[in-house]
């Protein structure tokens, strides 16, 4: 796709080592693993090579350390097409998510940020080029606070929009919250920023509310049942979801916002591309993993024209 401004993606670079057990295990109790599975991971890492799947030039600015794991996923974003010359490598470990999984489902998770806890505004200033050179930069919040005000400060300066996943959820200053063109939190987010008695539970309202919070634009992700769009020009349309057969939903929220990004960067309404994610979406959580799932263009296009069940 020559001639297309690439998108920015600044955010987290995880490594997710995920083992199986017949139950968690309490206190001092030592359990057998059923199963071990290591996959790249990080939301921000998640989104780019969401992005790259679709043939989208795109650029990631993060950290990993430099030990093992860190080469594991530099390669990884490389091999997938990501830029990676605004990764830097720290002393010390990468960002590591330990997850032990039952039967059932239940889990428990320790994310250590490593690399990512480092990421700071000096990285965002060192890439300032590319960002100059995006047409849309894409953040999360598993780098630190201070590092997402400074790049939505620096995106304002340069006339460059800013799309702020709110995972996990934070407190966001006025600072942030002012400079964000699309605002994309789930409904479990969007809970963490409202009021219990600021809307009524329709996704109409919920949206409504997050709009007043200070973003341009709010996309309300609400799983299978698609999304709600909502901005201050007017827009307010809510996009169907695709019903699949779910094998595993990690990283399906990564999955949409790398894919919205991309169709708005190839000039579709944001309706349009707001579909056209929702199908991405859903055929990542036809696949086990999280950048392992994420779907080629082909395979949108499929969905999008009925061709996959």
């Amino acid at each position: 796709m020559p001639n297309l401004k690439p998108i920015v993606v600044v955010g987290s670079i995880n490594i997710d080592l995920v083992a199986k057990a017949e139950h968690i295990p309490v206190a001092g109790e030592t359990v057998a693993g059923l199963e071990f599975q290591s996959h790249p991971g990080g939301k921000g890492a998640n989104q780019a090579v969401a992005i790259a799947r679709l043939g989208y030039p795109v650029h990631m600015i993060g950290r990993t350390g430099n030990d093992a794991f860190g080469t594991q996923l530099r390669e990884g974003l490389r091999h997938a097409g990501v830029e990676i010359s605004g990764v830097a490598i720290s002393p010390g470990s990468s960002g590591v998510a330990v997850i032990l999984v039952s039967p059932s489902g239940e889990n428990v998770i320790v994310v250590t940020p490593g690399a990512n806890g480092l990421v700071t505004p000096a990285d965002i200033d060192a890439n300032i080029d590319a960002i100059r050179s995006a047409g849309l930069v894409l953040t999360q919040l598993e780098i630190p606070l201070a590092t997402v005000e400074h790049l939505a400060g620096v995106c304002t300066r340069e006339g460059v929009p800013l799309m702020l996943d709110p995972a996990p959820a934070c407190e966001l200053p006025e600072s942030v919250l002012k400079h964000i063109r699309w605002f994309t939190p789930n409904e479990t987010e969007a809970g963490f920023y409202l009021p219990e008695e600021s809307c009524d539970g329709l996704p109409e309202a919920i949206a409504k509310s997050l709009l007043a919070l200070g973003p341009e634009a709010v996309v309300l992700k609400l799983g299978a049942r698609g999304v709600y769009l909502k901005a201050h020009d007017g827009l307010a349309r809510q996009v169907d979801g695709f019903k699949v057969r779910a094998v595993d939903t990690t990283a399906a929220g990564d999955a949409f916002n790398g894919s919205f990004a991309a169709a708005l960067m190839l000039g579709n309404a944001p309706e349009d591309s707001a579909r056209f994610a929702a199908a991405a979406a859903a055929i990542s959580v036809t696949r086990a993993g999280a950048q392992p799932s994420m779907p080629t263009l082909s395979e949108v296009q499929q969905l999008l024209d009925g061709k996959r069940e």
